[in-house]
């Protein structure tokens, strides 16, 4: 299906994008690796100094060893910015039910993580009900799974939920996608869109758990509607008709994260315009670069000014090109968000391990360079600025919380996303100028733009 993911030792998901689907399309069913030497380093001894000052410092930079994600929906109730029924809102009432505390305190059997690190951000859940029984095999669910599969579905059962991530490792399916999806047929269902024909008689309403276990097993088998709903949600509003795509929150064809952009208008702007469609991490979350911890580290690549998470200008969108530069280094180095080095201990990571002479500005022309060919990527397969979109429901209000009246403002967008073409070296219609690729060192990749 499309949203498939690949995963390693079955909790460990690498997720979105439908890469999984890549290699099935591929045959490619598993890769298997056993590493039996030690990669050489440039400087060893720089390495297992930030190893030691990680083990001794991560329980106070990161909370992540607690309970992993998911601690503050609570928080984010109050706040307006828990997704729900679909997005209509933000102010979930029974999610205190579905944190992640409240999860590892129920069916919690402990906490793991990757290889060697120290902050073991993943639960671990055992349910030995044998009406919906859980395999701790298959870890436990993040914040994104509990919303998507919860909040987003108005559905507050945690031992439904934690079921539902069960199938989702079992089977290889993204959490969010597959969540989204539910929630989006279930709008479907409410507004008269779908019918019990058409679910083969499931009551697909929000609040269901047995019948968004019951849909998300027929995604799993392609049966019935679950065989358009495995298409993810573009598709299957395009194919419905009637309204439905009024409904589908996703951006290019990438279902939307736990991450209202009405709350963080940065975010929105990174939604709309990044080659990927809506990715949460490796955007700026605005709340972070208002009043978050750390804040005082970004003073040091020029962002030191506190913005409202709900503003979007042009202060805004610089704040997402400088800012957001960093934000998608994580993706080019393969390292964790959740591991809390600092920047400049990260400059001093990648230059201890590869030897290469290393600053700040090569690490975000890195960035630019990728974000650039992505870009040219996503235009000779006949993308264009028609999809630098949101869903609809974005520039709608929430009926209730404290996000009531709060909308993405299309015309604001559209500024913001010519803004932030120029400071990227792009033309108006988001195409890279000539120029820019000289300037980074691509000027090859121009051949994909001919024609244009």
């Amino acid at each position: 299906m499309r949203f498939a993911c690949i995963l390693n030792d079955l909790s460990h998901a690498y997720g979105r994008s439908g890469m999984g689907a890549v290699m099935g399309a591929k045959k490619l069913k598993a890769i298997a690796v056993r590493g039996k030497f030690v990669p050489p380093m440039a400087n060893a001894k720089a390495i297992r100094d930030l190893a030691r000052w990680m083990a001794q410092n991560f329980k106070k930079e990161t909370g992540f060893w607690k309970a992993g994600t998911g601690a503050a929906m609570e928080a984010f109730r109050l706040a307006g910015i828990m997704p729900t029924y679909n997005f209509k809102d933000g102010c979930y009432d029974e999610v205190k039910k579905i944190t992640a505390p409240a999860v590892l305190e129920k069916f919690g059997i402990g906490m793991e993580g990757c290889y060697a690190c120290p902050v073991r951000c993943k639960k671990r859940i055992r349910i030995e009900d044998p009406a919906c029984p859980v395999d701790p095999a298959y870890g436990g669910p993040e914040y994104e799974t509990l919303a998507t599969f919860g909040s987003n579905c108005g559905i507050d059962d945690a031992q439904a939920i934690c079921k539902a991530h069960e199938i989702c490792n079992r089977q290889g399916l993204d959490t969010i996608s597959a969540g989204v999806t539910i929630s989006f047929a279930m709008e479907c269902f409410e507004n008269g869109i779908l019918s019990l024909k058409d679910t083969d008689e499931i009551e697909l309403r929000f609040g269901n758990a047995r019948a968004m276990l019951k849909m998300l097993e027929k995604i799993v088998r392609r049966q019935g509607l679950g065989a358009l709903l495995a298409e993810g949600t573009r598709i299957a509003a395009r194919q419905l008709g009637r309204g439905a795509m009024d409904l589908a929150m996703e951006v290019k064809g990438r279902e939307s994260p736990m991450h209202d952009p009405r709350a963080k208008q940065g975010m929105a702007l990174h939604y709309s315009v990044h080659p990927a469609g809506a990715d949460h991490c490796t955007g700026v979350h605005d709340p972070v670069l208002e009043k978050g911890p750390g804040f005082e580290e970004w003073g040091t690549i020029d962002v030191p000014e506190s913005i409202p998470s709900t503003e979007l200008s042009p202060r805004k969108t610089r704040m997402v090109f400088q800012a957001g530069l960093w934000a998608h280094l994580p993706n080019y180095l393969g390292f964790c968000l959740f591991v809390p080095y600092k920047k400049k201990q990260l400059q001093e990571a990648t230059e201890a391990i590869t030897g290469w002479p290393m600053s700040y500005w090569r690490l975000m022309k890195t960035v630019e360079r990728g974000l650039t060919l992505a870009k040219i990527f996503n235009l000779r397969e006949g993308f264009t600025k028609r999809e630098d979109r949101l869903p609809k429901r974005m520039a709608l209000s929430q009926t209730k919380g404290n996000l009531k009246g709060v909308v993405v403002d299309p015309q604001k967008l559209a500024e913001a996303q010519e803004l932030y073409f120029q400071m990227l070296g792009w033309d108006a219609e988001g195409v890279p100028t000539r120029g820019r690729l000289v300037e980074l060192g691509i000027e090859w990749a121009n051949r994909h733009l001919a024609g244009r």
